[in-house]
């Protein structure tokens, strides 16, 4: 009798203690990643080492969820974004690229944007690890790109998305999120 007691307070211990850790809830506005060239996920750099990046981009992706984003609070017209939620998004180049007119050295940099209705401007800040732009150091900023390739999608983007186009030397950023498409050409 003892020691079907000890046995199972030992049990009812072993469950209490190993079940299920309390995780938070998913994000509202997950991570995500895209790369230049397009398409190269984790598992196809594995698969074929020669294809390596030459961008990753790291960036939360908020939801419009029946709320104006772009021009309002979230992403307000001639004010510096983060560009997504969260943390400023973080972008790697592998190569030296052309970002606007500057020269940019390998590495990772945080990415911000003012928003516009007729152009955008993409800012590089050698500043990384920030929460948003609460924490912007204008001093960090290290290049500036305008560009006026903004225009209308066919129907409303719901999430935040971006991703690479182009080929070879010549990629373009896209970021389009509500009724917005914005196209970035980033040089090697």
């Amino acid at each position: 009798m003892k020691n079907r007691l000890l046995l199972t307070l030992a049990l009812l211990c072993a469950v209490t203690l190993t079940r299920a850790q309390d995780f938070p809830a998913l994000d509202a506005s997950p991570l995500d990643v895209a790369y230049f060239p397009d398409g190269l996920p984790l598992f196809e750099l594995r698969k074929k080492p020669a294809a390596e990046p030459k961008i990753k981009l790291y960036y939360s992706r908020p939801q419009l969820k029946g709320r104006k984003m772009i021009g309002d609070k979230a992403a307000p017209f001639g004010k510096v974004w983060r560009l997504g939620a969260n943390e400023a998004a973080e972008i790697t180049f592998y190569e030296e690229v052309t970002f606007g007119s500057e020269r940019i050295q390998p590495g990772t940099y945080a990415l911000f944007a003012i928003p516009g209705e007729k152009s955008w401007t993409f800012i590089l800040s050698n500043k990384t690890d920030t929460w948003g732009n609460y924490t912007t150091d204008e001093n960090a900023f290290i290049a500036r790109a305008t560009t006026d390739k903004v225009s209308k999608p066919a129907e409303p983007i719901e999430a935040l998305s971006i991703m690479f186009k182009g080929a070879d030397n010549d990629a373009v950023m896209v970021v389009g999120w509500e009724n917005t498409v914005v196209e970035l050409p980033i040089k090697f």
